[in-house]
């Protein structure tokens, strides 16, 4: 080392000289591909026994696939990928591993059949940041959710809406006399007639027409939500959890003063309707819903604060989870009226001639009405309110079809693509009803097109989703029976253009 030394450097010739400079370029040469080398190893993809990651696009270093991915909207990346590599995907986001099943026979031989594997949640901070680490759906798989799904199973089971059907009904009505009032608010009509059924089934509550405080808070926190939950987001704290701890005033973290007003709404919408609905059990005045069913049912032989805590987590998460897709689902509704009169005129002639003009249908003609189940089908897929589901994690690696998925993957569900499996669904950026039915006009639900990844799969399927066909099915029919749905006129007389936009985030 003593020849690099500045005090010995002057002493030397001119060709001295440049034998040290040629040796500190082979040098530094040898320790940058040293260092690509170790980089290469590291982000390369592994095999284990062999085994290779399923196909994907190139990685770069650290930062993965994150710079082509459309992070608005990045279903459609994956969806294209798909195409490319094929519907069973592997994408690198900032050091983590995503595996992305873009085919529903893949997603169900794995999350259906491998459930073992596949019914974990990843850990994704923003869930604790934003204050939603009570909620089912983020749940890890073990002894917590399992209770959960224990309480869903006795409240929400198939047979259970049957109780629900009138006050569903009822909260259709008030909805079309709203619609009548002010069709220019369609949008908060909408919103409100989803969050009073579920705020009936899940506390009970009978929210105000206007202005309810508690769906008020509710709504707030959903806005919050939706932008900051989503993987891709959640990967940036992974990757950099030090963003967590820096001070609020910090530039580039404005977002933990949302997560800190998030918290407090979540804590609000967690405590507040379970408290009203404890207090009418106590005093014998309680109406049905979950919690009072729930609360009626406590096992003795479990610790009391954990079922309830539990009860109280699982009902916010019904309120929460169901509030924001259910309505979406009922703007997509709108939309797809607009832009498909014809299906809209079918739809109504079918009520005329088996219901007529005299009266509401009922869910006793739902089996007299095919084609309005085949509508609220065909919006599931054509407008899938959730296109990347909620991500499950792996809990041990896994082999499928050669291709090695590791322990700890987030696993996609890209819905989206599924919807779009050109395979099974000719056109499938248009609105056909007709493609849930048969010759004889009759209404199927086969698995050649199945709309249920919507709701999930596995262990996960959503437990609320008997309850969301059954208001989401009254809301359409008594629009339908009662109103045509046409876009608006401007000053001149002129019809409004209406376009297929959606806001977007973990829901569209």
């Amino acid at each position: 080392m003593a020849l690099l030394s500045l005090t010995s450097v002057g002493a030397l010739s001119p060709v001295q000289i440049g034998e040290i400079l040629r040796f500190r370029v082979l040098l530094d040469v040898c320790i940058a591909l040293l260092l690509f080398f170790c980089l290469y190893i590291t982000l390369r993809k592994p095999k284990v026994n062999g085994l290779p990651f399923p196909p994907g696009p190139r990685a770069l270093p650290f930062v993965g696939n994150l710079l082509g991915l459309n992070t608005a909207e990045p279903w459609l990346s994956y969806t294209e990928w798909g195409k490319k590599y094929g519907d069973l995907l592997y994408v690198r986001l900032l050091g983590q591993n995503f595996i992305v099943l873009n085919s529903e026979k893949i997603a169900r031989k794995l999350i259906d059949q491998r459930s073992s594997i596949y019914s974990d949640r990843p850990v994704i901070p923003t869930n604790s940041l934003f204050g939603m680490d009570f909620s089912t759906v983020s749940l890890r798989y073990g002894d917590e959710w399992k209770l959960h799904r224990k309480l869903f199973h006795q409240a929400l089971r198939a047979e259970s809406d049957l109780r629900y059907r009138e006050v569903y009904f009822s909260r259709a009505q008030r909805l079309l006399i709203n619609l009548l009032e002010a069709p220019a608010d369609f949008n908060s009509h909408l919103k409100h007639f989803v969050a009073s059924n579920i705020m009936a089934l899940a506390y009970g509550y009978e929210a105000d027409i206007k202005n309810d405080s508690i769906v008020g808070t509710v709504r707030e926190l959903i806005d919050l939500l939706t932008k900051a939950l989503s993987p891709e987001n959640a990967a940036i704290l992974v990757a950099f959890p030090f963003l967590q701890h820096l001070p609020d005033w910090f530039p580039g973290v404005g977002f933990k003063r949302q997560a800190a007003y998030s918290r407090q709404l979540a804590t609000q919408v967690l405590n507040e309707p379970f408290e009203l609905t404890k207090r009418d059990v106590t005093s014998g005045n309680a109406p049905p819903s979950m919690v009072a069913d729930c609360l009626s049912q406590i096992d003795e032989t479990v610790d009391f604060d954990t079922q309830e805590y539990a009860i109280k987590a699982s009902a916010a998460t019904v309120f929460i989870a169901g509030s924001e897709t259910s309505s979406s689902l009922l703007h997509s509704f709108v939309l797809a009226m607009l832009l498909y009169p014809e299906v809209q005129a079918k739809a109504q002639a079918e009520i005329d001639r088996v219901i007529g003009t005299e009266k509401l249908p009922s869910f006793d003609d739902r089996s007299s009405l095919p084609y309005i189940d085949a509508i609220l089908h065909e919006l599931l897929r054509w407008s899938p309110v959730t296109p990347l589901g909620i991500p499950h994690a792996t809990t041990a690696d896994d082999v499928y079809d050669g291709y090695y998925i590791p322990k700890g993957a987030l696993v996609i569900i890209n819905v989206w693509a599924m919807s779009r499996d050109a395979t099974k669904f000719d056109d499938p950026e248009e609105f056909k009803p007709e493609r849930f039915m048969n010759g004889d006009g009759e209404f199927i639900d086969n698995p050649a097109t199945s709309s249920d990844p919507i709701f999930g799969l596995g262990r996960r399927i959503c437990p609320g989703r008997f309850a969301a066909e059954a208001f989401l099915w009254v809301a359409i029919v008594s629009m339908l029976a009662t109103f045509h749905i046409t876009k608006a006129k401007d000053a001149y007389g002129k019809e409004i253009p209406v376009e297929r936009k959606f806001t977007t985030g973990i829901s569209m």
